[in-house]
């Protein structure tokens, strides 16, 4: 018997360990690059990025841990024109900063943290709460301060809770600031279908119109929106995003907002597999609600072809059908032992503007007209 409450005790001393199980972990990804735009006043660019990350992670048992992760932004720019003039900027900001409560289907996370979902790749109207460029390599956007919960049930299905507050920049489409003193929130249903997926989403928040020209300037308007979006793979991928925005006050065109994207992409057996994604956008600004008297087309192609175990080459295309203009994004990338290589070329049109609405991230679209930029990026 006393041997018995021996090993029991041992046994359960076993499990108690191994149940607080924590894990520190620290690491970062840096980056530096040169740009040249002829067209620009200040035609040379340089600039360099440091994202630290430090993560801990505690094992609570078997099916629950909690995670904690903090993560900074400490960037540096100089713009010049070669003995002549400069303009030099530099900033150091909160880039993610969250804890983690997570159970076998569930989570709960709250602080400042990246939120995204979606089925569109390139044009985006569900891009609520991000300004991801699909043109970065590094896929980088500002977080929103929120809490988020998910729940997964067993045949796929999950839906999503959140509550945003203290954000105040537009994200993605948004036609106006967000006024930063009103809670946002809503929540997002996904569900599975043959072949593929559907979701129905919603947002509330309160719009801020101050400072946007020819609009009423009203400091707080109530805006709810509503988002479908639906992916299909068919022996190609086939998906379509609807996003429905409308203010509660009449501030001219920007009353009633539909975009509406629908796009395919298939992998050629062609070498080592070329893949191509194309999908069209329609923007409607109006102050009834689906007039569509205020349209923007816009079609976008990405390609993209792996040149070995190393280098990969990619090209995004966008065209606006009612400015008849177009952007062009090239990109090729090595990967050394240690550290990733891009050479970069783009074309931006010289009334940018048409552009600004699709792509928020500063990557490359602040420069008009031709230009190159040569990036290298190390992660530890």
């Amino acid at each position: 018997m006393k041997h018995t409450l021996v090993s029991m005790l041992l046994f359960s001393c076993s499990i108690t360990r191994s149940y607080s199980q924590s894990k520190l972990e620290f690491d970062g990804q840096l980056s530096a690059y040169v740009n040249y735009s002829p067209d620009s006043k200040l035609d040379g660019f340089m600039a360099a990025r440091y994202l630290p990350k430090l993560a801990y992670s505690i094992k609570l048992d078997t099916t629950h841990i909690l995670d904690f992760e903090a993560s900074g932004n400490v960037y540096s720019s100089v713009s010049f024109h070669p003995f002549d003039s400069s303009s030099a900027t530099s900033s150091f900001q909160a880039y993610r900063m969250w804890t983690r409560f997570s159970g076998k289907r569930y989570e709960v996370r709250i602080g400042l943290q990246k939120m995204d979902f979606g089925s569109a790749t390139l044009m985006r109207p569900l891009q609520w709460f991000n300004q991801v460029d699909p043109r970065d390599p590094l896929k980088l956007t500002n977080g929103v301060y929120s809490a988020l919960g998910r729940y997964y049930f067993l045949n796929n299905a999950n839906i999503w809770l959140w509550l945003l507050y203290g954000n105040q920049k537009p994200r993605g489409f948004d036609a106006a600031n967000t006024y930063q003193y009103n809670p946002e929130y809503g929540g997002r249903v996904q569900y599975p279908v043959p072949r593929g997926e559907v979701a129905i989403s919603y947002h509330h928040r309160t719009a801020d119109t101050r400072g946007i020209i020819g609009v009423p300037q009203i400091a707080e308007v109530h805006e709810n929106r509503i988002g479908l979006d639906g992916k299909w793979d068919v022996k190609v991928g086939l998906w379509f995003e609807l996003s429905y925005i409308h203010k509660a006050l009449p501030v001219s065109i920007l009353t009633n907002q539909t975009l509406f994207n629908v796009g395919t992409d298939y992998t050629f057996d062609i070498g080592s597999g070329l893949n191509v994604v194309i999908e069209h956008l329609v923007l409607a600004d109006d102050a009834t609600p689906f007039a569509f008297k205020n349209n923007t087309n816009i079609s976008a192609t990405m390609i993209s072809y792996p040149v070995g175990l190393f280098d990969n080459i990619s090209a995004v295309f966008n065209y606006n059908w009612n400015a008849e203009n177009t952007s062009v994004f090239l990109n090729f990338n090595h990967q050394f032992k240690k550290v990733t290589g891009y050479v970069m070329a783009y074309y931006n049109p010289t009334s940018s503007a048409t552009q600004e609405g699709i792509q928020q991230n500063s990557l490359v679209n602040a420069f008009a007209g031709p230009g190159i930029r040569l990036m290298a990026v190390f992660n530890h």
